[in-house]
């Protein structure tokens, strides 16, 4: 059975095939997901989503491929650590490829854990992303995760990687 295209954005599809519905990103863009661990802490970000009318809590993530055709993972990986939180990463270990919510989108992303973490700037993001950075002591993260979700802030599901704690 082949898919049809509803409707095409500039980064997204939406397609049918048979009774599915499902997003995908269009072309050959990918994205990174970063576990970035600095001296048993954790560095993620918080930052607005307008598909859910508010902050997340989110390990730091972008793109790969979206301004460089061809750009390797890690690469984008250090590139979007840095943006995002100011923190440059001595290496980037690929930890595979995983599928973010595969009975909605095709949409996948490769997990990297970032080490030998030095702080070269504020972080943020470029542009309107206004990113909160958070340095989270390891053994914090249940309480810091539980405080934010009691603040409001939603709760982005790759953070289960962190409090399961077995890609530490």
């Amino acid at each position: 059975m082949m898919s049809t295209t509803v409707w095409a954005g500039k980064f997204l599809t939406v397609q049918t095939e048979g009774t599915w519905e499902y997003a995908e990103r269009r072309g050959q863009i990918a994205a990174a997901v970063i576990v970035a661990i600095d001296a048993g802490n954790v560095i993620l970000v918080e930052q607005f989503r307008v598909p859910l009318g508010r902050a997340c809590l989110e390990l730091p993530a972008g793109l790969v491929g979206d301004e460089t055709a061809g750009e390797s993972v890690a690469v984008a990986a250090g590139r979007e650590l840095e943006e995002e939180t100011g923190y440059r990463a001595a290496a980037i270990e690929d930890l595979g490829l995983f599928y973010s919510s595969p009975g909605m989108t095709s949409e996948c992303f490769t997990l990297v854990r970032a080490t030998g973490l030095t702080r070269v700037g504020d972080g943020g993001g470029d542009g309107d992303e206004n990113i909160t950075v958070h340095r989270v002591p390891l053994t914090d993260i249940p309480a810091f995760v539980a405080a934010k979700r009691e603040a409001g802030v939603a709760i982005d599901a790759k953070m289960l990687l962190i409090l399961a704690g077995s890609i530490l």
